[in-house]
């Protein structure tokens, strides 16, 4: 079915992109932001109470990520990935049954989290990564860039849907929406891939899953991406409340948060050149130090400019953790059980996710303000920064053939 895949890979790589606009990431943690207001106001819950949903949903999808990248592993992407997508999407419109409490809904949020571990970054960077190899970086960077559009127009559909329909209302919209953006292109243009599929499984290069939890760099860079996404994500699910407290007018605030999500969308494209180019561990220390200095802007007095500049500099830094992640499990630990792999990894990954919001959640919650966890962040990223250091040279090339020499 389609074109031979010489000509075909790329349809791949816009499968990705448009799947991964309607992910998890958009559709569980930046919309969020847009949603805590009218959700506080009509369920008489605080910020910290409501903020406990986001890390809920990002825990159990980490549970069941690795069950996902096993599926991947053996049966192939396209049959995990497309029940998935409708069932990610109802449990999306699901939340619009919510009961008047923030318990009710603290526990639909958590069943779309376990229901989005299929809707992640890791069915596609498998079949992105394992239908490329000298172009690999530029085609993870392209295809996570979906994550970054999603940034940009998820919160705009939702506030629109919630002004003019309600938030109950909103949520069945945003269902629609993701299912009839990704179920098409995922059924029709996403390939399986071509390195490390499940039939090479035996016979590829790479380490398994138990081998690669033994290595210290899964470690370094699984808690390296976490702290990553953890800071990024608790800022922006908490930016719109985060500005307007402060002054800034609602309508710079869902400015600032579109513009983040254009600058996500200019990471990856600059993450996906760079690893093809450079060492991928300088180019990951890169965008470490990039979303310190977006953290430390917030302490300058707020300004709109301030405001937009700071957000963007986050968002950059987020912007290429997906597809860093990616390619950095390709080349460290190979293609054989990159699914199960990078499972474990994305596990973590959604801990982080889900772990942001909920801090800085608490900290306003605890003291009216958000400077403890911006704190907090900004030292983990500095120690993120060091193990990134500790890192040696890769292990397997970008090509499949053969093992890199010792």
């Amino acid at each position: 079915m389609g074109l031979p895949y010489g000509k075909s890979r790329w349809w791949t790589v816009v499968a990705a992109t448009l799947g991964l606009s309607v992910s998890n990431g958009p559709l569980i943690q930046y919309s969020f932001g847009t949603f805590l207001k009218p959700l506080g106001a009509d369920l008489h819950a605080d910020r910290g109470a409501l903020s406990t949903a986001v890390l809920v949903a990002f825990i159990f999808a980490g549970c069941f990520t690795p069950v996902v990248g096993f599926l991947v592993d053996r049966y192939g992407v396209r049959p995990v990935l497309l029940p998935g997508v409708i069932l990610f999407a109802l449990a999306i419109a699901a939340l619009s049954l919510s009961p008047p409490t923030a318990i009710g809904f603290i526990v639909l949020y958590g069943v779309a989290g376990a229901f989005s571990a299929a809707q992640t970054p890791l069915a596609y960077s498998k079949s992105v990564a394992g239908n490329f190899e000298g172009d690999r970086g530029l085609a993870l960077g392209i295809s996570m860039s979906g994550v970054g559009l999603g940034a940009a127009v998820i919160p705009q559909v939702s506030q629109f849907l919630i002004g003019h329909f309600g938030w109950r209302t909103a949520y069945v919209g945003l269902g629609a929406f993701m299912a009839l953006v990704s179920f098409l292109p995922v059924l029709l243009w996403l390939r399986e891939p071509a390195i490390g599929n499940r039939k090479m499984a035996r016979g590829g290069i790479g380490l398994t899953g138990r081998e690669a939890l033994a290595t210290p760099e899964l470690w370094s860079l699984a808690f390296a991406f976490t702290v990553l996404v953890a800071a990024g994500g608790g800022m922006f699910a908490h930016v719109m409340p985060m500005l307007t407290d402060r002054g800034i007018p609602p309508q710079i605030a869902v400015s600032a948060i579109s513009a983040a999500g254009i600058s996500l969308i200019i990471g990856r494209f600059i993450g996906g050149w760079l690893l093809d180019r450079i060492f991928a561990p300088y180019v990951t220390l890169f965008f470490i130090l990039v979303q310190f200095a977006g953290m430390c802007l917030l302490y300058l007095p707020l300004t709109p400019t301030v405001a937009v500049v700071a957000t963007t500099s986050v968002a950059l830094g987020v912007g290429a953790e997906i597809d860093l992640m990616g390619y950095l499990a390709s080349r460290y630990f190979g293609m054989r059980f990159f699914g199960e792999i990078y499972g474990y990894m994305f596990a973590l990954f959604c801990f982080g996710a889900g772990l942001g919001p909920f801090l800085m959640g608490q900290s306003f919650a605890r003291t009216g303000s958000y400077d403890t966890a911006i704190v907090g962040f900004a030292v983990c990223l500095l120690v993120s920064a060091a193990l990134i250091f500790t890192l040696g040279p890769y292990r397997y090339p970008a090509v499949s053939a053969e093992p890199a020499p010792a």
